[in-house]
């Protein structure tokens, strides 16, 4: 298990609260970081992957204490990924110099129809040479994406990566208003995929898949007959994978 700045900023979060967050299933002896029941804890078969590309997740306060949050998932799979809270009035300086860095080319992975600015949106991803590409995800609901967005001048200038897909979003933990409104873990394995590292990508719809499964038996426990696929096929991957880097 290899703790990640999610894992970490989720301790943060609950360390500073005043009271206990309430979320559904409040109750279900989790796992401190895959956030499914323990019997059902999927730890173990965490990623381990190389990857170009570096993720920021700026995370709406509540968000990170969500047991069904997917942007831990991201950082489970890409080492480099960062995560700070989002905040109005006092952005973190970090994630304030991160932005500024040289070594990076920032993205901002949102919706073209929310963007004022046309000139801003691309659709596709030209990383300069010597650079890593920084792919920002407004990790909330649909509707404090927006708000975060908005609020954020500093984001306002950046290259936003819009994405015309009619992917249907197989996220059932929390029903996005609209079908073409993808998780923040199904936007990040579009990102992947258009920046070319495709097995990266699959690996991370494995990946979500588990989790999604084994959170489901969070709610609902079941017998290890009757559980899904979600585990055969990230191990049918990733011997797929395997054979084929050896050939």
């Amino acid at each position: 298990m290899r703790i990640h700045k999610v894992h970490q900023l989720h301790k943060e979060r609950l360390a500073r609260s005043t009271k206990p967050f309430n979320a559904r299933g409040a109750n279900v002896n989790r796992c401190e970081y895959c956030q499914v029941h323990k019997d059902y804890c999927i730890c173990e078969h965490q990623p381990n992957v190389q990857s170009n590309a570096a993720f920021l997740l700026i995370m709406f306060d509540t968000e990170v204490l969500k047991p069904s949050n997917t942007g831990k998932l991201i950082a489970d799979l890409i080492p480099e990924t960062h995560a700070y809270l989002w905040s109005r009035t006092e952005p973190n300086p970090d994630m304030l110099a991160l932005l500024q860095d040289d070594s990076y080319q920032p993205f901002v992975i949102f919706p073209e129809e929310q963007i004022e600015n046309k000139a801003l949106v691309t659709n596709d991803i030209v990383v300069e040479e010597g650079k890593t590409p920084l792919f920002i995800l407004l990790d909330g609901s649909w509707r404090e994406a927006g708000r975060m967005y908005r609020k954020s001048t500093y984001l306002h200038q950046l290259p936003v990566l819009s994405f015309n897909s009619e992917h249907l979003s197989s996220y059932i933990m929390r029903k996005a208003s609209k079908d073409h409104q993808l998780s923040t873990v199904e936007v990040a394995s579009l990102v992947l995929d258009l920046f070319g590292e495709k097995e990266n990508a699959k690996h991370l719809e494995c990946w979500f898949e588990l989790f999604r499964e084994h959170y489901l038996y969070s709610k609902r426990p079941v017998k290890g007959a009757e559980r899904g696929m979600g585990l055969k096929h990230l191990i049918d991957f990733r011997t797929e994978l395997k054979e084929s880097n050896q050939i």
